[in-house]
């Protein structure tokens, strides 16, 4: 443990007593048992991230508690990701010929030693028959269409389903540029370098922030190729939302900070701004943060061109974007009311197939409705979470069910919270199958 880690514990306990709360009172509040508070205090048990804001809040430390646990600006975990463990695959070829017909080519599973069944495709191939000039002008729509949806496929489906179709796109983007005419090839690694992105989004969904990464990177570096400075930008905000996942603050400010240095729009530089204001929510930070999120919404608030028709960098599917991330950053300064008033108007705007936007929003507003002791209301958004967790199969909505899980297990008093208890572990675990008209089972 560092210095300053080692202190959190005796800080803890002076502005505990400082507040005149006692063990009990202090961990009801937070979700956490009384023996587990007097651990920390104590110097045997380290928090995690979310207990230490939480900690935080409650005892309006104005995020000097956090800080005492978050990392340090050289100790960021940015770019420390932890290897992924070999990964079953089947390997596929599309040909797409210069006359317009195509041919389909499965090889069939790859096992891995254990024997298990494929779990994602992680080898695949599309070729086109020939890279005249003509040919690619006629393909460059096709794949323009497929991203958009590949984008839409990924908000009902789980990211196993959409990886073998976008990795494949990219590889065959890729290569097409390098020998394609150089009218063309411009437009072509641009959207290559979309497609990787996407990719890397898919593959923090399926919870290897380290392939994520890699994919985030080589989308900067085709988008450097092209002159993307938009698109160079964005990928800095990716790599932001991977520190803000693995609770790095720091690097989350940082990053974020530099995407809007870097960038000339007005959407991107507004994104930024709310990733910012995310990163000094974690670290306790209000003031920080609110300015942040004036900044980001005056920003978003302006009108922005379109671009060439393009889908929009950035999450679209969230009908209120600074509303969302302003609740998630009110829920994380301790004003949990505050954050569900703000998820309670655009509840009923997300659109019927947006699965995945629809569980990230009713996960947020669960955990808030949860701190702010609605906890019947807060189990039945819990339990429509997690049927479409099961559908989309996200890492980053389960952070978030973990959480609530957590939050429901130490309010396990009310009736509501021990009937969806199962229900959430259920989803959690794969095991939750949805019934035909629209309920769930265990």
């Amino acid at each position: 443990m560092s210095p300053a880690r080692s202190d959190f514990g005796p800080e803890l306990r002076r502005k505990r007593h400082e507040s005149a709360m006692s063990l009990a009172q202090l961990a009801a509040d937070v979700y956490i048992s009384k023996s587990y508070l007097s651990k920390i205090e104590r110097g045997l048990a380290t928090p995690t991230g979310r207990i230490a804001r939480a900690l935080d809040a409650k005892l309006r430390a104005k995020g000097e508690l956090a800080a005492l646990l978050a990392p340090g600006p050289s100790e960021s975990r940015n770019g420390d990701f932890l290897s992924s463990a070999p990964m079953d695959a089947v390997s596929w070829s599309f040909h797409l010929h210069d006359d317009g017909e195509s041919d389909f080519t499965s090889l069939g599973p790859v096992t891995s030693p254990t024997g298990r069944a494929p779990a994602v495709v992680a080898h695949t191939a599309i070729t086109l028959g020939g890279h005249e000039a003509a040919t690619v002008e006629a393909a460059l729509p096709v794949f323009q269409n497929l991203f958009r949806e590949y984008r839409r496929l990924g908000q009902f489906s789980g990211p196993a389903v959409v990886l073998p179709l976008s990795t494949a796109a990219t590889a065959t983007l890729r290569g097409l540029g390098r020998s394609t005419p150089l009218a063309h090839r411009g437009a072509v690694l641009r959207l290559a370098a979309r497609f990787a992105e996407y990719t890397g989004w898919m593959w923090q969904e399926a919870g290897d922030d380290r392939a994520a990464r890699c994919w985030t990177d080589q989308s900067a570096e085709l988008a450097e190729a092209v002159g993307d400075q938009e698109l160079v930008a964005y990928t800095l905000l990716r790599r932001a939302e991977l520190a803000l996942y693995q609770d790095d603050s720091h690097a989350t400010v940082a990053l974020a900070r530099a995407a809007e240095t870097r960038a000339g729009g007005r959407r991107i530089r507004a994104l930024a701004a709310q990733r910012e204001a995310q990163g000094h929510a974690l670290l306790g930070d209000e003031d920080a943060c609110r300015r942040a999120l004036d900044r980001g919404a005056d920003l978003m608030n302006e009108p922005w061109p379109h671009g060439d028709g393009d889908p929009a960098l950035g999450g679209t599917h969230l009908p209120d974007l600074t509303a969302f991330v302003t609740a998630w950053c009110m829920r994380e300064l301790g004003r949990p009311e505050a954050a569900v008033t703000l998820l309670d108007t655009g509840q009923h705007a997300i659109a019927p197939h947006a699965a995945r936007a629809r569980a990230r929003h009713g996960a947020r507003l669960a955990l808030a409705l949860v701190d702010a002791g609605e906890i019947e209301r807060a189990c039945v958004v819990a339990e429509s979470v997690a049927r479409d967790v099961v559908t989309t199969d996200s890492a980053t909505v389960r952070t978030d069910v973990r959480q609530l899980r957590s939050a429901l297990t130490s309010r396990n008093r009310h009736a509501a919270a021990r009937d969806v208890l199962p229900v959430i572990a259920a989803s959690l675990s794969g095991n939750l199958v949805p019934h035909p008209h629209g309920g769930s089972g265990v």
